[in-house]
């Protein structure tokens, strides 16, 4: 079992900026594949970025350039650092762990189903 929990998220303005953290337990974090995923209103949960338990990353197409993702392996943590915020950015982030990461080699997986531990989530709030 891992146990996943984020934090960070709030209101903030258009162009503003927040960084959102993920704490993981439970397993050995350095094997783990972390994701972040956002659902919007009326909206399927979609990627948005990946951190593999190597490092590699991935992101989806609307915030690169705009979102960056990290981890720290002696912290068990996991972080968004979100830039440039849009108010298409609103959305509850969920924090997800992959445990068999390594199946992918050195990629993160952006399949919301191969993540099996979740958070309870996050909302990000962008005003225009």
């Amino acid at each position: 079992q891992v146990q996943v929990v984020e934090s960070g998220g709030g209101l903030v303005q258009a162009g503003g900026s927040l960084r959102l953290s993920c704490a993981a337990s439970g397993r050995t974090f350095s094997s783990l594949g972390m994701g972040w995923f956002r659902q919007a209103p009326g909206k399927e949960r979609e990627f948005v970025a990946a951190v593999s338990w190597s490092g590699v990353t991935s992101y989806a197409d609307p915030v690169k350039g705009r979102f960056t993702i990290s981890r720290d392996n002696a912290k068990n943590m996991v972080y968004l650092q979100m830039n440039s915020l849009k108010p298409e950015d609103t959305a509850v982030y969920y924090c997800g762990a992959d445990p068999d990461n390594r199946r992918l080699y050195y990629r993160p997986s952006i399949r919301h189903g191969d993540y099996d531990y979740w958070g309870q989530g996050t909302q990000v709030t962008v005003s225009s």
